[in-house]
């Protein structure tokens, strides 16, 4: 699997703001990514260096439109840690 076929996106939130000045960045990742996988695609892309990697299985929300029941897609968060050596990553660029 490619390094951007793991990463889909960064999940820019107020809580995901504010950890970034701790070098935490958070991403959705592919279902199937372990944090290994994860951690060599951040790695390979933004050129830094990983401390760690923690992963979050979320949970389709239950939706209605009508009479009709569903669920959203359910998705996989990383929180990356970086290195206090490493550069920033710029999800943001100036």
């Amino acid at each position: 699997m490619a390094a951007h076929d793991i990463i889909i996106r960064p999940i820019v939130t107020e809580q995901s703001m504010n950890i970034m000045e701790d070098k935490k960045y958070t991403f959705e990742v592919a279902v199937n990514a372990n944090k290994i996988a994860v951690r060599h695609a951040i790695e390979e892309i933004f050129g830094v260096s990983v401390k760690e990697v923690n992963i979050l299985n979320v949970r389709g929300k239950k939706k209605r439109y009508g009479r009709y029941e569903g669920y959203t897609k359910k998705r996989r968060k990383a929180i990356v840690t970086l290195t206090p050596d490493s550069d920033e990553i710029k999800i943001f660029e100036d």
